[in-house]
């Protein structure tokens, strides 16, 4: 056991028997967060409804934007990838996701900004909200009611979008997601009907669903992927644009639930360089080493492999006009589960489902959000509690 007066706790090696035990999970997660994580359907209508209430109409009075930029940082910052994805390449306008203070310098009336933060009061958020007023930019805000980004909003007199504040705001992707993606949508960049809506809250919870604490690890693909990843250096990697979004999603929630160190990114660009990793000292040289007859309870650490994690979209961009074609981005994932099977690097492979980008795009992010709760819940770790996060905030505050 670890126990530093940090408030870190919990253990190395992880507790398998305890993702089958529902009360023991429900012990472990004292803040909730497989409850919250379950809410992710629930999250998609309840902000589509809310978003409804703003008047998101009056952003096309002054026509198509030069640009438009999303503001925020973390989770609300990933929102901005989430647009960009499902908006396309054939987005009449750039979507550039900022996530720094400010804005950038060229922005001025002639663009959006999309200001981003669960709490309603990021730094980041606030400083592109005030920025985007002095300069006569058109402004919506997405954030906590009755919150200082809501301030900022109502002086500017723009659309402001209030998430209630339920969860952390990782557990809140959803919640801040489709604000964006409907502000988009009135501007006229971004095709979400009311159908995609509802087929992509069913998608999380079903997901939800299968993934229920109640459910057995042979059969709840989230037990399934954390129990594979567990002591292992995680690569996640997406074979298209769509899947990327979901791998850097799947990357931060490891890192931030389960403190597991990750690298992700997108298979294209992997394959210049990253898939060596396939060949080093944590992969093939570590598996070529192994040996077979060894009891995995008595390693000390010195075995820490590699486990790729392949997020497949196989998605429908036939009448896309994207770089890649999907049969290139197929031949391409094959062939990298091909190199890893023959260099003996395990991995596992999250195939989308669904009719739109944004229902694929929730089915490569629900499984692999349980996930990182079960890793993180099978080493003691409370997956909401992170105690560096809060004395990171606590020192730069000072």
């Amino acid at each position: 056991m670890i126990d530093g007066t940090a408030g870190v706790s919990g253990r190395r090696d992880a507790d398998e028997a305890l993702l089958d035990n529902p009360e023991a999970l429900a012990e472990r997660d004292p803040g909730g967060m497989l409850r919250h994580t379950a809410s992710a359907g629930a999250q998609v209508r309840e902000s589509a409804a809310l978003a409804a209430e703003a008047n998101l109409a009056v952003l096309a009075d002054d026509g198509r934007p030069r640009a438009v930029v999303i503001a925020g940082i973390g989770t609300a910052g990933r929102t901005g990838d989430v647009l960009a994805t499902v908006a396309g390449p054939r987005c009449p306008v750039p979507i550039i996701g900022h996530r720094s203070a400010g804005v950038p310098g060229w922005v001025g009336a002639a663009d959006v900004v999309i200001a981003v933060s669960a709490s309603g009061r990021s730094p980041e958020a606030l400083g592109a909200a005030e920025a985007a007023h002095r300069r006569g930019a058109r402004l919506v805000a997405v954030g906590a009611p009755d919150s200082q980004l809501q301030s900022i909003a109502e002086q500017a007199r723009a659309p402001f979008i209030p998430v209630p504040r339920r969860a952390p705001a990782r557990a809140s992707l959803w919640a801040l997601t489709v604000p964006v993606l409907l502000a988009a949508r009135s501007l006229g960049l971004v095709k979400v009907n009311e159908a995609d809506l509802a087929e992509t809250a069913a998608r999380l919870d079903a997901d939800a669903d299968r993934c229920r604490s109640a459910a057995e690890s042979f059969v709840n693909p989230a037990k399934s992927l954390a129990l594979g990843l567990a002591g292992s250096i995680p690569i996640v990697w997406g074979s298209s644009p769509l899947a990327t979004v979901a791998a850097r999603r799947f990357g931060d929630t490891l890192s931030a639930n389960a403190r597991y160190p990750v690298v992700t990114g997108a298979l294209g660009e992997a394959g210049r360089g990253r898939v060596g990793l396939l060949d080093g000292v944590f992969g093939g040289l570590a598996e070529g080493e192994r040996d077979i007859f060894a009891d995995p309870a008595e390693d000390d650490g010195e075995g820490t492999r590699l486990r790729l994690v392949l997020l497949r979209d196989g998605g429908l961009n036939a009448e896309d006009d994207t770089d890649e074609p999907l049969a290139v981005e197929e031949r391409r994932a094959d062939a990298v589960q091909t190199l890893a099977e023959r260099r003996g690097v395990r991995c596992d492979v999250v195939t989308a489902e669904g009719g739109s980008a944004l229902e694929r795009l929730a089915s490569l992010i629900a499984v692999p959000d349980f996930a990182s709760i079960y890793l993180a819940l099978a080493h003691g770790l409370d997956p909401m509690a992170v105690p560096a996060i809060t004395e990171m905030k606590e020192l730069s505050n000072q």
